[in-house]
């Protein structure tokens, strides 16, 4: 049996000095049941990571799917130590920027022009703030989950902090909910200056649905915003927007953009964005060459290798296989897959007298001890193997029959080896 001994002290000190000892929370112990889960990693390669007790995992959470190559991805390893050795930050912009910049351009429908940030949370921001600036409006329509901004934050359970005067200027639709937008624009007429969503997660989009959001957004003078941090260079080449064939005014950039390093992007519709100029988007970091020689290598091992054909054939290999486990083993009122093949969930429900958290518990719990880091999603990289999944699908066919067996018996708790999660807020 794994133990994680060293984790859970080295948890102790970091608590003394981090809040949660984590700088995210989706890495901390509210998402990692306490006493029977890992809290550091302390390396990675390809698609397995190894904790600070020593036990190795395949990692489908990938950085919260930041990773879209494989952990020190030899490509993007050698780019970056190349630059290093010219160093990292200057004080004038470095010839990297424009050219990420430009084969940004050349691989995103909406993209003619590009910004940099660090975060996803910096590209989200950017964009509402430059679709303010261009509309002279203040209200922002949001589905999906957009980063810790205030003007995103604010309309979430986790608002605490931000002063009610700008919560009140956001307000979430339901996706593929059409009527759920146009209410919107009924009760605030000529107010609203974007309408940002993921334009994927969970679910498909309904037939249709994306082309009238759009619609709906323009009619109404609002510009469409695209938050591509996750599915930009992993739904496909161009992102989601490539994929479902719609174009936002804007979009914006992160996570794999650079196989885990920091940099984000807003791109977008060249009269909107020369507004850049003007508004206040500025940062240090932002020309911050490690991680432009990480996204350089990045995107031009997307455009030469069958990289994102290579996730898909993985994730539906995921997504098969387990939905065959879960119909095989009658398990269909407590679970279910949806998503992208590249970024699909293992959906859980309260079923038979458990709530879905302390189902997720266990299925945590017996995942972590067979070898496997996952919080509820298949984030595909391009480092996993055939023989990976086949892993997780056995593994899969091993745990849930048994959490079944145990909600059956009504022994979930006895079986549990620790206090069961807690949500932290939801967002899809």
């Amino acid at each position: 049996m794994k133990n994680f001994e060293a984790s859970m002290r080295y948890l102790e000190r970091a608590e003394r000095v981090i809040p949660l000892g984590s700088q995210t929370f989706s890495k901390s112990r509210t998402q990692y049941p306490y006493g029977v889960s890992p809290y550091f990693i302390t390396r990675g390669e390809g698609a397995r990571v190894w904790d600070l007790d020593g036990n190795e995992y395949i990692d489908f959470v990938s950085s919260l799917a930041s990773i879209t190559l494989g952990y020190n991805d030899h490509d993007v390893t050698s780019a970056v130590t190349e630059q290093l050795k010219s160093g990292v930050i200057f004080s004038l912009p470095h010839p990297l920027e424009t050219e990420v910049a430009e084969l940004i351009c050349e691989m995103v429908p909406c993209a003619e022009m590009v910004r940099f940030g660090k975060n996803g949370s910096d590209a989200t921001s950017g964009a509402i703030r430059v679709a303010r600036a261009f509309t002279g409006r203040d209200r922002v329509a949001v589905c999906g989950y957009h980063g810790w901004q205030d003007w995103y934050i604010g309309s979430t359970a986790r608002h605490q902090g931000v002063p009610n005067a700008v919560r009140d200027l956001t307000h979430a639709f339901t996706y593929n909910d059409l009527a759920s937008l146009a209410a919107l624009f009924e009760q605030h007429p000529g107010e609203f200056a974007a309408v940002i969503l993921e334009p994927m997660n969970v679910v498909d989009p309904a037939p249709g649905f994306l082309e009238s959001v759009k619609a709906l957004a323009h009619q109404n003078g609002a510009l469409l915003v695209f938050d591509e941090t996750i599915t930009g260079f992993r739904y496909a080449n161009g992102g989601a927007q490539e994929l479902f064939g719609v174009t936002p005014d804007l979009a914006t950039f992160g996570k794999g953009l650079a196989n885990g390093y920091p940099v984000s992007a807003v791109a977008g519709r060249r009269d909107v964005m020369k507004l850049m100029e003007e508004i206040f988007f500025s940062f240090t970091f932002g020309g911050e060459t490690l991680s432009l020689a990480a996204a350089k290598a990045t995107l031009t091992k997307l455009r030469e290798q069958p990289v994102v054909g290579t996730l898909n054939a993985r994730g539906e290999a995921i997504m098969t296989g387990t939905a065959k486990v879960i119909s095989d083993s009658g398990l269909t009122d407590i679970f279910s897959v949806s998503g992208h093949p590249t970024w699909s969930f293992l959906n859980i429900r309260d079923a038979r007298g458990a709530t879905s958290f302390e189902i997720k518990t266990l299925w945590m719990q017996e995942m972590l001890q067979r070898g496997f880091l996952s919080v509820g999603t298949h984030n595909v990289n391009y480092a996993h193997t055939e023989d990976d999944v086949q892993a997780l699908v056995a593994a899969y066919a091993d745990v849930l029959p048994m959490i079944g067996q145990c909600l059956d018996k009504n022994t979930l708790a006895d079986t549990l080896r620790c206090k069961p999660l807690v949500p932290l807020f939801k967002v899809r």
